[in-house]
């Protein structure tokens, strides 16, 4: 049992480590900097409705759209970087079904262009 907690020793250790500086870097931060909240830091940022209304209202289905679209050119994103490190091992094959997959979400992305998707009124 020993030889096992010897084992486990630095990651213990690293653990304590991090959440203690975690701690005293969070209990630093309130106590160092003066909290003064307006209107502007409480105010919409990026998702265009208050944060601080009831979580049951309408808001606009864009919303969810640009999200979807994020997702999907995230993941073109997500697939682009292992096809370009193992572009060597996989030949011409591999080259061509890459392309054929960009021209896909190209069209699909002229496609939502054309259709307004992503005009904001």
């Amino acid at each position: 049992m020993e030889k096992l907690f010897v084992q486990y020793l630095p990651i213990l250790i690293f653990l304590g480590i991090a959440i203690g500086l975690a701690a005293v870097i969070l209990i630093a931060s309130l106590v160092i900097v003066q909290q003064k909240p307006d209107s502007e830091k409480l105010s919409a940022y990026e998702c265009g409705f208050s944060a601080f209304e009831n979580a049951r209202i309408k808001f606009d289905v864009r919303f969810y759209l640009v999200a979807i679209l994020f997702i999907v050119f995230d993941l073109e994103v997500a697939f682009l970087f292992p096809w370009a490190v193992s572009l060597g091992n996989i030949g011409v094959f591999g080259f061509w079904s890459m392309v054929i997959f960009l021209g896909i979400l190209t069209i699909g992305f002229i496609y939502e262009w054309k259709k307004g998707a992503l005009e904001w009124e």
